[in-house]
């Protein structure tokens, strides 16, 4: 992330320590096959609303409000005590291994990196896990799987601004075990790094009305499963380029949140 400003002046929106002209290159990527197709589900979400940060799919909302399975705005008729609906947002983290300069947001993990982005457009969210050299998370949805759909079906929220970038690699896997990853170029600035998460500004947030789920514009860095000729997919495997900037304990990547456009009930 941005290192030292980050770790210096925490209350600061999207700061950085580095000289901004440093950026983020790296890794390289598979394709391959996976699954049938199935029906599509379009997972727009129109009210964002509070965000899910629950390691499982247990119902519960870590974000501040009370969560008994419907929002907290005192409808007295709707809330029946009902689980509340399937959502497209990673659910668990399976595993994260942090590199050299890793630890911002340390103290809010795992709730940091589930449910819903907080983006800041150009001032770059503070709601960020920093991965550190090469690290690497691995996340799952529980509800809500993976499909190929037409356009992109996954998005991936950084918290870049404009002339500072932190690149990742992703990759989707169906089981956990086999993994198709796109190709990063993360060397390659003059084309705003292909293929890599970490270029996009995020503009959706809780509480604004922008989609987390629309490519067009929620923000974030869109993947189509069809470029890995991959039908479908319920982990999402995301490591740093290494190609980054590692100062300090905000090194590297930092991811914000994910988000399926594409998907089908599990």
């Amino acid at each position: 992330m941005r290192a030292s400003l980050l770790a210096l002046v925490v209350g600061l929106l999207g700061c950085s320590a580095s000289d901004p002209n440093t950026t983020a290159r790296g890794g390289e990527g598979s394709k391959g096959d996976a699954g049938d197709t199935g029906a599509v589900v379009d997972t727009d979400v129109p009210d964002p609303g509070p965000t899910d940060t629950g390691a499982g799919d247990t119902g519960g909302a870590d974000s501040g409000g009370s969560d008994s399975g419907g929002s907290d705005s005192g409808d007295t008729g709707s809330d029946t005590g009902e689980e509340p609906g399937p959502d497209p947002f990673a659910d668990a983290v399976v595993s994260f291994t942090p590199g050299e300069g890793a630890g911002f947001g340390a103290d809010l993990f795992p709730d940091v990196v589930l449910g819903q982005p907080t983006g800041a457009g150009n001032a770059g969210s503070l709601d960020v896990l920093s991965f550190g050299d090469r690290g690497e998370i691995i996340l799952t949805f529980d509800d809500i799987g993976l499909v190929n759909g037409d356009g992109p079906d996954l998005l991936v929220f950084e918290n870049p601004f404009t002339g500072w970038y932190e690149t990742a690699v992703v990759a989707v896997s169906e089981d956990g075990e086999t993994w198709q990853e796109w190709p990063c170029d993360a060397e390659d600035l003059d084309n705003l790094y292909p293929g890599c998460a970490g270029v996009g500004l995020v503009w959706t947030h809780p509480d604004n009305d922008i989609d987390p789920t629309d490519p067009e514009t929620a923000g974030g860095d869109a993947f189509d499963l069809a470029d890995l000729g991959v039908e479908r997919a319920r982990y999402v495997r995301i490591r740093d380029s290494g190609f980054n900037t590692y100062d300090g304990v905000a090194g590297g990547f930092d991811l914000d949140a994910i988000a399926i456009v594409h998907g089908e009930t599990l």
